[in-house]
């Protein structure tokens, strides 16, 4: 399984990016999606993550309402489109897939996913 994420990118506070992670090397329909980001000196944070099926979808609480996750299973895409970004949502961002759940399950931890993606920066200046 690769992962290839891309569109991240410098953008203003109060602004929006859009975030996709393209997938090769599997049947994308039986992988649970996340997204994960690590800034600097931090840990690496959960995002948001979708299910095999497209639903249910959980975010974590400091992009709750901001950001939204999807997926195109014909495609074999997963989107994080990004708005009203502030400059704490700086940092490496990550997709991340697994195939061990069922398909209406999510995972919201890093342990939870086995293959990684190499990251795209985004940058939030104030």
């Amino acid at each position: 399984v690769q992962l290839q994420a891309s569109g991240g990118g410098l953008v203003q506070a109060g602004g929006s990016l859009r975030l996709s992670c393209a997938a090769s090397g599997c049947s994308f329909s039986s992988y649970t999606m996340g997204w994960f980001r690590q800034g600097p000196g931090k840990e690496r944070e959960f995002v948001a993550t979708i299910s095999r099926s497209g639903g249910p979808t959980y975010y974590g609480d400091s992009v709750k309402g901001r950001f939204t996750i999807s997926r195109d299973n014909a495609k074999g895409t997963v989107l994080l489109q990004m708005n009203a970004l502030k400059p704490e949502d700086t940092a490496l961002y990550y997709c991340a897939a697994d195939e061990r759940y069922s398909p209406s399950t999510v995972a919201t931890v890093v342990s939870g996913y086995e293959y990684w993606g190499q990251g795209t920066q985004v940058t939030v200046s104030s």
